[in-house]
């Protein structure tokens, strides 16, 4: 029997940018939700040292409507600029994926970056091959456009990322906290701000949340993101439909425990949309202005979440009221 036929891709795409400076975002994975579109959350299982080396790294990224997960090895080299990977075990339809990232420095601070792919289709499939193909190729595209974006607006990429947290104590566990923020169907329900919600679950520990949110002033936001929870230690998502004001939002709740007491945290990254701020704020409103109105809007959000599970765990761990006499 003929072995499956090995499918082999290069994307390129020509950046603005040192090479170094494009290789570390590139080798940076803990920064790919904010950089890469397609990409919901990365952890990290082994690290490599500042040179390079081999490093393990999960990842979950959306892929045609869908969101899948696996583990890669990489292998990385500083002074070369080459980054190469494979998946230790991939999913269906996918058998064998591998490549290498390759970075070039151009003539006048130019650089010239190179995306290559190979992969197998289980059983050689080829409506599996093409599925894969059109992964890959709507992924490289927009990891290589995004890539390039970021680079070269670095300096107003610091100006316009804002990134913070609000924590809140909870005489209450851990898993009663987690079980809140997980079961987000019933936030329209349970929180003032939520006008509406729908919650799905695409595969075990990765949601979809789709929300409409009131601000002070009244006005609704229409939001959707891709969660993926690890109970019950946290839950990371990555907004897919922003509001206006926004071009990337990703955030991480995580419930620490100690002694019978929980510190529940909300953490968020977000990108500023700096052509928004005068449609959205006014035209007399400037990035200070932007970055004070969005700590403003989300930590109160946040924490009125917060606040709500912390009431719940609380109430779930109250003594019950004594019985009859006996």
């Amino acid at each position: 029997m003929a072995e499956p036929r090995i499918h082999r891709t290069e994307h390129r795409i020509t950046v603005r940018a040192p090479a170094e400076q494009v290789y570390e975002l590139i080798a940076d994975v803990t920064a790919w939700p904010r950089v890469f579109p397609p990409t919901v959350h990365v952890e990290r299982l082994e690290s490599a040292d500042e040179d390079g080396g081999t490093e393990r790294i999960t990842i979950w990224a959306t892929a045609n409507d869908t969101v899948r997960s696996w583990t890669s090895r990489r292998e990385l080299d500083r002074a070369a600029l080459r980054i190469a990977f494979r998946q230790e075990v991939s999913q269906p339809p996918v058998a064998e994926m591998g490549g290498l990232w390759e970075i070039e420095s151009l003539p006048g601070g130019e650089t010239l970056v190179r995306l290559h792919h190979d992969y197998r289709a289980v059983g050689g499939d080829p409506d599996g091959a093409e599925w894969i193909a059109r992964a890959v190729d709507r992924n490289s595209e927009a990891e290589l456009a995004a890539l390039k974006r970021v680079a070269e607006r670095e300096a107003a990429q610091e100006r316009l990322l804002l990134v913070f947290a609000d924590s809140v104590e909870v005489a209450g566990s851990a898993a009663d906290v987690f079980d809140f923020v997980d079961q987000a169907q019933h936030w329209a329900e349970r929180l003032p701000h939520v006008a509406r919600v729908s919650l799905r679950e695409v595969q075990p520990n990765v949601q979809v949340l789709g929300m409409d949110t009131r601000t002070a002033k009244g006005d609704v936001h229409t939001t959707e993101s891709v969660r993926v929870t690890f109970p019950h230690r946290s839950i990371v998502y990555k907004q897919q439909v922003l509001p206006a004001l926004l071009s990337v939002h990703n955030g991480r709740w995580t419930f620490e425990e100690r002694d019978g007491r929980t510190v529940a945290t909300s953490e968020h990254t977000v990108v500023i949309k700096e052509e928004a701020i005068p449609a959205v704020l006014g035209e007399d409103a400037d990035v200070e202005t932007a970055r004070a109105w969005v700590r403003r809007a989300l930590s109160g959000n946040s924490l009125a979440t917060l606040e709500h599970a912390k009431r719940y765990a609380e109430s779930r761990t109250a003594p019950a009221a004594s019985g009859a006499a006996s």
